[in-house]
């Protein structure tokens, strides 16, 4: 992997959609704080409060759409990017240097079948290293963790099936990903779109 940017700062940053000024997301990160330690368990706590109490949207059937990371937290579910931009302002609101990373996975019902999958990188100053961390969600078959040395994603790409990472740590979401997110009224009509991130992000 390698940044996008070589000013850490960069990812330190506020938007619209990364929007940890958000009286929702202020209040939750200040009430995760409480009893950590130290900023490892600071990321740890809030990486397993956004995986396991915020829902992927698929798994649950929910057909809200939700994009900003207020909304995120408001209707406490969205798809996988939607997760990574909560856990990214989360993350930030603490002046932890959080950026957006992508894959290019097959569905599990038709390997040819490509689909785009995101997911975050976080600076762990006191290592001075970046690490992968999958917010996505665990179910069957599906076992992300925090981890600081292997690490434990949802979908490690399978490159004889064609599956691909994309090695940038990009300092914000992918604008095409958003822009879907953000004019899709429901579930259904993202996914018939969801290929257009993919084409930016990958090419195909």
């Amino acid at each position: 992997m390698h940044t996008e940017s070589n000013n850490i700062q960069d990812y330190l940053k506020k938007s619209e959609v990364i929007n940890y000024d958000h009286k929702l997301i202020v209040d939750k990160c200040r009430e995760l704080k409480k009893g950590t330690e130290d900023e490892i368990s600071l990321i740890k706590k809030i990486y397993e409060f956004v995986r396991d109490e915020i829902h992927h949207s698929g798994d649950i059937g929910a057909q809200e759409v939700t994009c900003k990371a207020s909304e995120v937290l408001e209707f406490g579910h969205g798809i996988c990017c939607a997760k990574s931009h909560l856990l990214a302002a989360m993350l930030r609101f603490y002046g932890i240097p959080t950026g957006f990373c992508y894959q290019k996975l097959c569905s599990s019902k038709d390997v040819n079948r490509k689909f785009l999958h995101g997911l975050n990188a976080v600076y762990l100053k006191d290592l001075k290293k970046w690490i992968r961390l999958d917010a996505r969600g665990n179910k069957p078959g599906i076992d992300a963790q925090f981890c600081m040395d292997e690490e434990k994603i949802a979908r490690p790409v399978n490159k004889e099936l064609g599956e691909e990472d994309n090695l940038i740590i990009f300092i914000e979401p992918n604008p095409t990903v958003v822009e879907v997110l953000k004019r899709s009224n429901n579930r259904d009509e993202m996914w018939a779109q969801w290929e257009l991130g993919l084409k930016d992000l990958f090419g195909v």
